[in-house]
């Protein structure tokens, strides 16, 4: 028999708007990779405001975290369970911000021509985003297994980041233009390279929240 249903139910209710958060980041990065790849000045500078909206989801979460601290005291799976909600709005706030520096490299080159068509940081946004999927569905299923299976996925990220920097390096130049060009590019990469260990971050704290030991999945 459940004993505080009210508790339980905040639980759900946590549950719901970290995943909603998980939603609208998910959104930020695909809207701020797309804008990158088109070099869309105005779809940019609507993720760069709509991030606001993201920093207040987190505010809201962590508030609702603390106040189950302070007013429940949960036992030892749920305690682990709401500060894994406390981990994952900071991770998720930290990919948001990657999203806003995505887009903000957009503005940067607003009006160039691309060097080259954007094949790899596109393929590295696909990747980060099933794994941000993944590691959000793992923490709501309690999934261990799916948890565990972002590392090999954060390879992949990893190599791809490799590649684009060797390209990168490779059609470096004598001219300005395009060395700062290819600069801002590489940097987009880099945050999605960052995306990948965040989402890997979530899968940690997810082995812990369900087993309450510690894996590291970035060996």
């Amino acid at each position: 028999m459940d004993t505080r249903p009210g508790f339980h139910q905040s639980l759900k209710e946590l549950e719901r708007d970290l995943l909603q958060m998980g939603t609208g980041v998910e959104q930020a990065i695909r809207g701020a990779v797309e804008s990158l790849a088109s070099t869309d000045e105005k779809q940019a500078r609507q993720i760069i405001a709509a991030d606001d909206h993201i920093d207040s989801m987190m505010l809201q979460i962590e508030e609702r975290c603390l106040r189950l601290l302070a007013l429940q005291q949960p036992m030892a799976s749920d305690l682990r369970l709401i500060g894994m909600a406390l981990k994952i709005t900071t991770d998720l706030e930290r990919i948001a911000d990657h999203a806003v520096d995505i887009a903000k490299a957009t503005l940067r080159i607003a009006g160039e021509q691309l060097v080259k068509p954007l094949v790899d940081i596109p393929r590295m946004a696909d990747i980060s985003m099933r794994m941000l999927q993944d590691s959000l569905q793992a923490y709501a299923r309690r999934d261990v297994q799916l948890a565990a299976g972002l590392a090999s996925r954060e390879d992949e990220v990893d190599k791809l980041y490799s590649t684009i920097l060797r390209d990168v390096i490779a059609l470096m130049g004598a001219e300005a233009g395009v060395n700062r060009q290819l600069t801002h590019l590489l940097m987009a990469a880099h945050d999605l390279e960052r995306v990948a260990d965040h989402a890997t971050n979530i899968g940690e704290g997810v082995i812990y929240m369900v087993t309450g030991k510690r894996k590291d999945l970035n060996v």
